[in-house]
Formats: C-alpha cells, structure tokens, sequence
C-alpha cells in the first residue's frame, strides 16, 4: 500500500471543540467560603439571583446564616466545613492571610470538589496596592499544594464588589479571566461566570500563569481611585 493509499483510508480527524459549547451547571451547588466578604458576598448574590443554589460559609455559623438571610434568593448559611461538604463547587473567597490555614482545616471536605480560587495576594502601603508573590508562585498554587485530592481553579478576581451587590446593577459588565489543569474543570467554570448577567468566562491558561492575574489586581484598584470607578476587564477578539 502506498502513502497516499494509506492517506486515502486514515480516519477523519474530529472536529475541534467549540471553546463555547460550555456545560449546564444551572443543578450545581455553589458553596462560598468567605461568603460574608464583600467579594464573596457579592458573588453569591449575582449566583443565587440567576438561580444557581448558593450556600455561604464563615468560620461562625450564625454569621453565615444572618448574611444568607439578608441575600434572600434562597441563599443558605453554614460553617465553613458544612459549605464545603454540601457543595459541587466551592469558590474561595477568603482574606489572604486567612487564605493557607482555612484551606488546610477544609483539606478532608474539599477532597474530589471543584474548588475556584480567586484570592488575591496583595500588600498595602502609602504607594496603594502592590501583589505580593507567595512561596507557591499564586494563591491559586498555594490552594492546588494544599488541596492535593481537589481540582483547584482560579476565577473571579477582577470583579467589583460594589458592583456586585448592587441589586440596582442589573448586569456586570465584564469578563472573567479562568485558569486551570483540566478543560472539563475550566469549561464548568466559565459556564459558572456566563449564569450572571453580563458576565463571561475566558480561559487564560494553566495555574501556572495565574500569579499576573491575581497581581492585576493592583493596577485596577490604582484605576479605580484615579477614576473614581469600578473597572472590570474585558478581552478583545474572542
């Protein structure tokens, strides 16, 4: 049989994937720890109002519970350790210096879970907002060493928790950069952004890459006291 003989009987090559053929995660659990922060808060909000099931999660219940009521949507309150265990995704939203030692109490109820990461290192001095480097490369890193029998993404970091609690805000007008390992963890991530309104998920890359995302930051917030505003992202030409 000759090469263009065998060329002939090759099979077809699939088609590539639609980067936009996203799955349904509209029957997912979504837990927050951290969920009585603005960010975490905030995010809870524009989850549960789009109709995903939310539960937030503080180190004490009561408080979790108290910020859930106040949400509404059906919003559920719980420690941190009962968040983690009744969800299929949990989003850590935690402060920094809290970021290591809560993850490593959680390491048992966050095994096998989707877990989005979007801490973001920061320092503060009379310059304003500088990113801080953790030892692991990015808070993102540091969660996938410390949660080993979890699959650790990186999301949300880029979003105005003004903006995000404000029931008259009926859109967030912006993208959400997406780190991650496996394909089938990001895409359910992006889908995750895409239930909020005026939101979109974008893969940017491996977890290697999310210490410049998480450091941007810092520039936004330098943005945001120039302009007096709440500045978001938005990638061109996808």
């Amino acid at each position: 049989m000759t090469s263009s003989d065998d060329a002939k009987t090759a099979p077809a090559k699939a088609p590539a994937k639609d980067p936009w053929d996203l799955p349904d995660v509209s029957g997912l659990v979504v837990g927050v720890l951290g969920g009585t922060g603005p960010q975490g808060k905030g995010l809870a909000y524009r989850l549960a109002k789009a109709g995903q099931k939310v539960i937030i999660g503080s180190r004490a219940a009561d408080r979790a519970r108290t910020a859930a009521d106040e949400l509404g949507h059906g919003v559920e309150g719980a420690d941190n350790a009962e968040c983690a265990r009744r969800s299929d995704i949990v989003i850590v939203a935690v402060p920094w210096d809290g970021h290591a030692a809560t993850l490593e109490a959680l390491r048992e109820e966050l095994a096998g879970k989707l877990v989005v990461d979007c801490v973001n290192p920061l320092g503060f001095d009379k310059k304003g907002a500088y990113a801080l480097k953790p030892e692991e490369g990015s808070a993102a890193e540091q969660a996938a060493a410390l949660l080993p029998d979890s699959r650790v993404t990186a999301a949300f970091h880029h979003l105005s928790a003004v903006l995000l609690q404000d029931p008259s805000v009926g859109e967030i007008d912006t993208d959400v950069m997406v780190l991650g390992e496996s394909r089938a963890d990001t895409d359910m991530v992006q889908a995750l952004a895409g239930r909020i309104p005026g939101m979109r998920g974008v893969f940017a890359g491996r977890l290697r890459n999310a210490h410049q995302v998480e450091a941007l930051v810092a520039n936004l917030i330098s943005v945001n006291r120039r302009y007096k505003a709440h500045a978001g992202l938005r990638v061109t030409d996808v």
